[in-house]
């Protein structure tokens, strides 16, 4: 009895166990929770984080040189007549750098180099939300297009069979019946085209979370309301951040220059170093015949060393180098601020013809919508007119669904360029992260 009990139990326990789990495989994934998975997962995320740490490993190179290195070393040995060195069972060494402005310099590019690490990182993370963001609003509304397509395939499938039925009837003539069928097809072919996007979409956001396929839905919710064209465009009154990107850039041409520095600074320059060494003279090679050790056979000493380096053509050489390397960064930097500035801008100006196309769009939907009532209730005689034809009607219901297809397009062209603004002034982790952003939203028809 206790056997079935604890059988029943465990049984229970597994149900349960699987139906959490296949909620969690139905469940929603939000925008935010979709962002989030993103970064954790993206292998350029993870190389920009591996760069980071490199460039922290390099500072610490950099920086423990001044950190003095001890080494031990010993051995045993015959020797016949005079020594050319005094033998030792074992020495000690310690040696470290003191002073160099070579190094210096060294250590400065090393920080810079830390610097544009840390912002690449955040570049990268920023482009990996962007990826997201726009992935995410695209599924939505390719989920939306589809369904419209649907219902604009209904409606010329009874356009078509209509046109058929007055060919019947000699009232229609084949051209016209076959320009319907051709109509349905060509809406059917759409709407697989479309299909075919979903599972694309859905894919790539997969990729990118790191989630299995079937997890993917998309929460209509979770995606804030994006900003007015007023609140974008209030960025005139105050200068826009460069992106981290530029600035990581800036970063490591700064780090480039500061090497090439260090590099100049080495010829004529003084280099302090430290030594101290301890040995233990070997008592079984008769040392005590050829030095005047007093029955001392421990050797120590302790110091400071100052070089100065008169000529070094490899060093001046590798100085030209890192010179030539450095002035290279610094025209690529001024070619990616002005790339970066000049697209911002235009992409700046092509905001207000996207929302214009968008109330465009929405406009003729409304016309539609409202001759399609119009047309409804002239179908049922109830204006005084003469009625409408079923195949009038139908036109009317594809135009409008035609209609809702164009303000899509012209919705997700609007939201994407939005999207790109966003992440180009510095505002794209805050619209996700705050579920909100500015006043009202130009997409109010989601």
């Amino acid at each position: 009895m206790n056997f079935r009990h604890s059988k029943v139990a465990r049984i229970a326990s597994f149900a349960c166990i699987a139906a959490y789990a296949a909620a969690l495989g139905c469940a929603q994934l939000p925008l935010q929770q979709a962002v989030k998975l993103a970064v954790a997962n993206s292998p350029q995320v993870k190389a920009a984080k591996n760069d980071l740490e490199k460039a922290n490993a390099n500072l610490s190179v950099m920086r423990d040189i001044y950190i003095p290195s001890v080494t031990t070393g010993g051995g045993v040995g015959y020797t016949t007549g005079i020594t050319l060195s005094v033998p030792t069972i074992f020495t000690v060494n310690a040696q470290s750098l003191v002073f160099s402005f070579q190094q210096r310099e060294y250590l400065r590019a090393a920080h810079k180099q830390i610097e544009a690490a840390k912002l690449s990182l955040q570049e990268m993370s920023e482009q990996v939300q962007e990826d997201v963001a726009i992935t995410y609003v695209s599924l939505g509304q390719a989920e939306a297009v589809s369904k419209a397509l649907g219902e604009q395939y209904e409606y010329a499938t009874r356009l078509s069979a209509i046109d058929e039925d007055r060919q019947h009837s000699g009232l229609e003539s084949e051209l016209e019946v076959m320009k319907a069928r051709r109509g349905a097809v060509q809406i059917k072919l759409s709407q697989i085209q479309a299909d075919e996007s979903i599972q694309s979409l859905r894919a790539h956001l997969a990729w990118l979370t790191g989630q299995p396929f079937e997890s993917v839905t998309v929460e209509a919710e979770s995606i804030p309301t994006l900003p007015t064209l007023t609140s974008l465009m209030a960025d005139d009154q105050e200068p826009v951040p460069p992106t981290p990107g530029l600035l990581a850039a800036q970063a490591d041409a700064l780090a480039k220059q500061q090497r090439a520095r260090g590099d100049s600074q080495y010829v004529l320059r003084p280099q302090i170093s430290f030594g101290a060494q301890y040995g233990r003279v070997s008592p079984i090679n008769n040392v005590s015949d050829f030095y005047n050790l007093h029955g001392n056979y421990n050797t120590a000493n302790v110091g400071v060393q100052i070089q100065l380096p008169l000529v070094d053509r490899v060093r001046r050489a590798a100085a030209r180098e890192s010179s030539a390397d450095a002035s290279r960064a610094a025209l690529d930097l001024e070619n990616l601020r002005a790339e970066q500035i000049g697209g911002r801008l235009a992409l700046k100006r092509s905001l207000p013809e996207l929302a214009t196309k968008v109330d465009l769009a929405q406009l003729d939907l409304d016309i539609a919508q409202n001759e399609l009532t119009s047309t409804t209730i002239q179908i049922r005689g109830a204006t005084g007119r003469p009625p409408l034809t079923p195949k009038e009607e139908q036109k009317a219901h594809l135009d409008e669904r035609q209609k809702y297809l164009d303000l899509l397009d012209a919705r997700l062209r609007s939201e994407k360029a939005q999207i790109n603004y966003l992440r180009q002034t510095g505002k794209l982790g805050n619209w996700i992260d705050s579920g909100h952003f500015g006043a009202s939203s130009t997409n109010s028809h989601r």
